[in-house]
């Protein structure tokens, strides 16, 4: 298969849908041997942060000379951004030939779109020999396909109420998911829960004989962007500075650090300096992203209560008390739950599509924006959303971006290709 081809297999499994369980995996497993000769690992599981955590971890690692694999998901606009080796995605000829021992290895297993990605990556961090993985889990914990890692240290991001349909009508049952991927004896690092995930986690943990590192009780942070502090129960990392904007990154890269001294008391040679650079080099695109740093447009992938929440409140801290909202969103996701942190602020809504999911119906996305007292449009394309409000916007208004990563994307390429046209214009004028 060429890199088309092991795509078009690839989101070919698609028509499984989601599959939890481990049944697919173990049986992958008994058949690829890079699968059941695993590399050293951390697994991370949580409703947000997974991906920055993740990021700022394997940027503490990479920093500190060790070779690192990091698998994310889902991607903004190449597959290959899911598998990473030393912050290099994988080459298109390395996914078709990975890609082609899985489908072959699976010719009778109903493998799922994920489950397959899962096998490439842990088959291309076994063959290219990493020191240590960071491997993000995809949906829950306890049956993620990612679940069959035997890790050295577990992480959990903050817990909060998502994918329902699958994980469960209240936060202790997502909490239970997620904790599903503690085991026996693995230190735990977790991010800032409410008390009813806190409790469930800790729960797991007991039974588990794990100890837990938990934020706000086990270690803190303090300080701002340009100076920040993380403290542990035996250690003070100062001069930290982190790119990412927004609070929530400085509980994400908090995370990353206590994480990272876990690893250390465990062996792992990480550095005081490694951890002060990765707040500065870590990359994430689509969160809180000014396009082109200009602040007119902002692209922001949050897509639940507590990702509006956090979009919300960066806002206000930087004065932006009126914005106008393109606003997409996928699954069975209410409008009136999830955006509601937006009421206030919202000058101007525009409701669009998610052209790569399941769609929220356009109207009901105007009807709760209506009943906020928002001036509402419904737009048949991303793309005329987007224009639409940016062709409305005042100077002191910026255009939001926000609902569904798979709306950023869309519209995060839409912009890069109006810019190549612009360039290809001005180069071209006398």
């Amino acid at each position: 298969m060429n890199f088309q081809e092991s795509l078009d297999y690839l989101y070919g499994l698609q028509v499984f849908g989601v599959k939890l369980g481990l049944q697919n995996m173990q049986a992958l497993e008994n058949r690829l041997a890079a699968l059941r000769a695993q590399v050293p690992c951390v697994h991370i599981a949580g409703t947000n942060g997974k991906g920055s955590v993740s990021t700022f971890l394997a940027e503490i690692l990479r920093h500190s000379g060790l070779r690192v694999g990091l698998y994310t998901s889902p991607h903004l606009h190449c597959f290959s951004e899911r598998i990473r080796i030393d912050g290099v995605p994988l080459s298109h000829e390395r996914i078709a030939s990975l890609a082609e021992q899985v489908r072959r290895a699976a010719k009778d297993i109903p493998v799922t779109f994920f489950e397959a990605t899962t096998a490439i990556a842990m088959m291309a961090f076994r063959e290219d020999d990493v020191d240590i993985a960071v491997i993000e889990t995809g949906l829950g914990g306890r049956l993620d396909a990612t679940n069959i890692v035997r890790p050295m240290l577990c992480l959990v991001t903050p817990v909060s109420l998502d994918h329902r349909e699958h994980l469960g009508d209240s936060l202790a049952a997502i909490a239970g998911e997620k904790a599903g991927i503690i085991k026996p004896g693995v230190p735990v690092v977790s991010g800032l829960q409410d008390a009813e995930a806190a409790a469930v986690l800790l729960d797991v943990a007991f039974k588990n004989r794990s100890t837990v590192q938990m934020a706000g009780r086990d270690y803190y942070r303090q300080g701002t962007h340009a100076a920040l502090e993380v403290r542990g129960p035996d250690y003070v990392i100062d001069g930290l500075s982190c790119g990412l904007p927004g609070d929530h990154q400085l509980d994400n890269l908090a995370q990353a650090v206590a994480a990272a001294m876990q690893l250390r008391e465990q062996g792992v040679p990480v550095t005081d300096e490694a951890i002060r650079l990765s707040g500065r080099t870590a990359s994430w695109p689509g969160r809180l992203e000014w396009w082109r740093g200009a602040r007119q447009i902002l692209l922001d992938v949050a897509h639940n209560r507590a990702g509006i929440s956090s979009l919300a409140d960066y806002l206000r801290h930087e004065g932006l008390l009126k914005v106008r909202l393109v606003v997409g969103m996928s699954g069975e996701r209410d409008p009136s739950e999830v955006l509601m942190p937006l009421a206030g602020i919202a000058s101007q809504l525009h409701a669009v599509p998610v052209s790569q999911a399941t769609s929220v119906a356009t109207d009901r996305i105007v009807l709760w924006g209506l009943g906020q007292g928002i001036t509402s449009l419904s737009h048949a394309l991303a793309s005329e959303g987007l224009a639409a409000a940016r062709q409305d916007a005042c100077r002191d208004e910026p255009v939001v971006v926000c609902g569904s990563l798979y709306l950023v994307a869309e519209l995060r390429q839409h912009l890069m290709e109006q810019d190549c046209a612009a360039a290809t214009r001005d180069a071209v004028l006398p």
